[in-house]
């Protein structure tokens, strides 16, 4: 069988982007999936063992800063499709180094732009500029509403004023180069393969070692949670149905409040765990709100259920005793993962 396409997926070891590459690995043997990725602390091979073998998948290590290593893998493997999700992700970092934020997401997407513009400069319309971003460049919701992808911009902390900063390039070329592109903007993930700087790996994490659960505030800032392997399909849906220049919001229909989530998860972990119930909620402590905390993030996906026809298979009880029974059995992923880098950084954030 011929290649027909290939794709090149950034930040493909990362939480999101190794679903993603499985995702396409798996479902289309006649595409050449190229996993492009810096193997930065959130970035881990561990996650697509199993694909290593598979002729249709390749791993190529280089960092989207850097114009040497994507013009590199543009020539060398012929790049006619690019799915985007190479990113600094995590808030709190964002608010202790914003130049990071700026470097990786702003410029490092740009970068891409440029070799895009480069490489296919001959039949610019043959190809497809995948951009995958977030919600939070939508600003905070009040009690009521929901983001729809006509919802003015209004980003409140670093991370999500450089999401935003990288949309609006990828629009900018769209329209003054006329480069193919596709947005998707997402709620919160959650699921396998999660660095544990994020709730809900967290806490299952400190959980199992009996640490506290650290909650910001009053615990009260409601969010809209999306299962990681439901948005790869819907990734997969768009790639392949959606319209170019348009954008599509991706939810869960899931909103939790922080505590009421972490008193679910904690209920399921008991069980899990075959404690008695109400074990795990005694680690519960609340710490010192985050600066510039959004109230509430909430995904409008009409748009994307009714004109490709995508629903998130997994309601949030479904969703998180799947993610649960995975950290269970995988502690050696979990193990190696709380080492080193990320330790250090843990203790600096929630002593």
């Amino acid at each position: 069988m011929g290649v027909s396409k290939q794709i090149l997926i950034t930040g493909g070891a990362g939480f999101i982007g190794s679903h993603v590459i499985r995702q396409f690995v798996f479902n289309y043997p006649e595409y050449q999936i190229i996993n492009f990725d810096k193997l930065t602390y959130a970035g881990n091979l561990e996650n697509l063992l199993d694909l290593e073998s598979l002729p249709n998948y390749t791993f190529f290590k280089g960092d989207i800063t850097s114009t040497k290593d994507l013009a590199t893998v543009f020539s060398k493997y012929n790049i006619d499709n690019v799915i985007h999700l190479a990113a600094e992700s995590h808030v709190d970092r964002s608010i202790e180094n914003p130049n990071v934020f700026v470097e990786t997401n702003v410029t490092g997407t740009v970068n891409i732009l440029n070799q895009c513009l480069k490489s296919w400069s001959n039949d610019i319309a043959e190809h497809v500029f995948y951009h995958i971003s977030t919600d939070e460049v939508y600003g905070s919701l009040g009690n009521t509403g929901l983001f729809k992808e006509t919802t003015n911009y209004d980003p409140k902390s670093p991370y999500s004023a450089s999401k935003a900063s990288s949309d609006h390039f990828v629009r900018a070329y769209a329209n003054t180069y006329k480069l193919p592109v596709k947005i998707s903007n997402c709620s919160n993930n959650y699921g396998p393969n999660q660095f544990p700087e994020k709730l809900i790996p967290l806490c299952i994490n400190n959980i199992k070692n009996n640490k506290s659960l650290p909650i910001y505030g009053a615990g009260l800032n409601i969010r809209d949670w999306l299962y990681v392997e439901d948005h790869a399909k819907a990734i997969d849906t768009i790639f392949h149905t959606g319209k170019i220049g348009e954008t599509y919001n991706v939810g869960g229909l899931n909103e939790w409040t922080n505590i009421d989530l972490v008193k679910k998860l904690c209920q399921v972990m008991d069980n899990a765990l075959g404690q008695q119930n109400g074990t795990s909620e005694g680690l519960i402590t609340y710490v010192e709100d985050r600066k510039g905390h959004d109230l509430r993030y909430a995904i409008d996906a009409t748009k994307l259920s009714n004109e490709l026809n995508w629903k998130p298979a997994e309601t949030f009880e479904t969703g998180i005793l799947k993610t649960v029974d995975w950290y269970l059995r995988n502690d050696a992923w979990l193990n190696n993962v709380v080492s080193g880098e990320y330790v250090k950084y843990y203790a600096e954030k929630y002593s």
